[in-house]
């Protein structure tokens, strides 16, 4: 009885037709065995996905916004692992969006023999070619355009769908992290696309990002620091500058991402897909500061409230900065065997150097919204 009490049935499920199923049909029974069990099996977990099988995977990689940057890292990743990998991009291949990273880097991608093609998100079959074991559909936003996507990769075969969704749905709690399970806001367009994947017929993994750097990312994040750093400027920084975040590099969103394919363990998961430290508002300053090799005595923060100086705090600032907004990645750690090698501060001198590279610190840049703002803070202080 004693012995019973330790014991639980692990008895995994899968979807079939909608449904789920036992995939332990002898449900053996597994025993906590303390921390060393526990690593033993996150190490056999990894092997296990070492030597899988190469899967077909088809990327649908939005053509715009900072995600797009993921698709096109996850496409490496997977071509590294020796998965065969077509990316989709909707749209023109002659749009002026093509002439922006990572798309004007796609020869990258099939240096390493992964496929690069155009269309719809309507009409996917159009552009592919045979049957994929798996698909990813980092692009779509609401039902309307996933839905379609879904529907024919149940339609072709597909044994996994991955979904990029977004962290940006976790209601704001007074309990920081975010982690998997926590309430989400019902209203939002993504929530309307993970509940139809979850009753459609193949395995879901779903991830949710936040905020992301890396290399070929055409979405300002770190270079908004930069901007001010490179010129000597004051760095405003709503509220009281304590607010925690979260910024992912997107090496490790990828490779989270490439983990969970064909990997039983990410059937029916559900996963942040964020780096595994949380940042305040003015660490990320400090942490820019330090990758451009600027001594923080040199620095200016000015901490602020928007309505008190007139501006909006949306347009004024990049990051949301009311409340806590920061995700841990439990799931993946746990069921995944996620591990992170880089600190964000090491990933951010990485950063600063291609933002010199780029000449972009030597460009001429208004900072109107700024000047607002520390003109209304130096009245306040005068008065």
């Amino acid at each position: 009885a004693r012995m019973s009490a330790l014991v639980t049935r692990s008895c995994a499920t899968s979807k079939v037709g909608g449904a789920r199923r036992a995939t332990n049909p002898l449900c053996l029974p597994s025993v906590v065995l303390g921390s060393r069990t526990a690593s033993l099996r996150r190490q056999h977990q990894q092997q296990k996905h070492d030597v899988r099988a190469n899967a077909s995977v088809f990327v649908v990689n939005t053509p715009g916004g900072g995600h797009a940057v993921i698709g096109f890292h996850l496409a490496k990743q997977l071509a590294e692992q020796n998965h065969d990998v077509t990316i989709m991009v909707p749209g023109d291949e002659g749009s002026d969006k093509m002439n922006k990273e990572p798309f004007s880097r796609f020869d990258e991608l099939r240096s390493m023999g992964v496929k690069t093609v155009w269309g719809s998100t309507s009409d996917c079959g159009a552009c592919a070619s045979g049957s994929y074991d798996v698909v990813v559909d980092n692009n779509g936003k609401d039902l309307d355009t996933c839905q379609p996507v879904i529907d024919w990769a149940v339609g072709q075969g597909a044994k996994q769908f991955l979904y990029v969704s977004s962290a940006g749905i976790y209601k704001p709690s007074v309990t920081p992290p975010h982690v998997e399970g926590d309430p989400v806001k019902e209203s939002a367009s993504h929530v309307s696309v993970e509940n139809y994947l979850r009753s459609a017929s193949v395995e879901e993994s779903i991830f949710r990002p936040q905020y992301i750097t890396g290399d070929a990312n055409n979405k300002d994040c770190e270079e908004w620091f930069f901007d001010r750093i490179a010129r000597g400027r004051p760095v405003p920084i709503p509220g009281d500058g304590m607010a925690t975040t979260n910024v992912a590099q997107v090496e490790d969103m990828a490779k989270m991402m490439t983990l969970a394919v064909e990997n039983d363990q990410a059937h029916g998961g559900l996963f942040n897909c964020v780096g595994d430290r949380g940042v305040t508002l003015n660490g990320l300053v400090e942490l820019a500061a330090e990758a451009a090799g600027v001594d923080m005595a040199d620095v200016k923060i000015i901490n602020y409230d928007p309505e008190e100086v007139g501006v909006e705090g949306k347009k004024a600032f990049p990051f949301r900065y009311t409340y806590h907004f920061f995700s841990e990645p439990r799931a993946a750690v746990a069921k995944l065997g996620m591990t992170y090698e880089r600190t964000l501060g090491d990933a951010l001198k990485e950063r600063w150097a291609a933002y010199k590279a780029s000449g972009r610190a030597e460009k001429d840049m208004s900072f109107e919204m700024d000047d607002k703002i520390i003109s209304a803070m130096t009245e306040k202080v005068a008065a």
